[in-house]
């Protein structure tokens, strides 16, 4: 459950030589200030880095927390989605350090995409991130009719 965070945007940025990339001042003006600049990085379910200001992971955690640890299947869970996690503070030059041994597992190189949505950013390799968003899947609008039509309560546009 989120904090009423919403974040939006797609930023193009460039990883400098010690891994660290220019937080975009537009993203930034959307972080709350109860992250107090920091940030939790953990691999995402699609190849993709993911990071949550640190007032959206506390809320993650406190999910997580509340998982029987005595079934075998939260404990996969857990430990998998905690892989590679990796915290991260935003420097006095708007800069966050991104972990490079988690560069391989994203395939990321030097430029990637910020997906900014909801609570988190995702962090793509400029090229996986273009690949994948060229064409919509065919059956987009069946997508979205089960994902939000038991949601949606109003006529909206599309």
């Amino acid at each position: 459950m989120s904090t009423g965070t919403n974040l939006i945007g797609e930023f193009e940025c460039r990883i400098d030589e010690k891994g660290r990339i220019i937080f975009p001042s537009k993203l930034k003006k959307q972080i709350s200030p109860l992250a107090e600049g920091k940030f939790t990085i953990i691999n995402g379910f699609d190849k993709c880095l993911v990071i949550y200001p640190q007032n959206e992971w506390d809320i993650i955690t406190a999910d997580i927390n509340k998982l029987n640890f005595f079934i075998e299947e939260n404990r996969i869970f857990v430990r998998f989605f905690y892989r590679g996690l990796t915290e991260s503070v935003l420097d006095s030059q708007n800069r966050i350090l991104l972990p490079k041994s988690q560069f391989e597992y994203a395939d990321i190189e030097k430029d990637v995409i910020l997906c900014a949505y909801s609570n988190r950013i995702e962090v793509w390799a400029k090229e996986k991130y273009a690949v994948m968003m060229k064409e919509p899947p065919a059956d987009f609008a069946r997508i979205a009719e089960r994902v939000m039509g038991v949601k949606q309560q109003n006529n909206a546009p599309g």
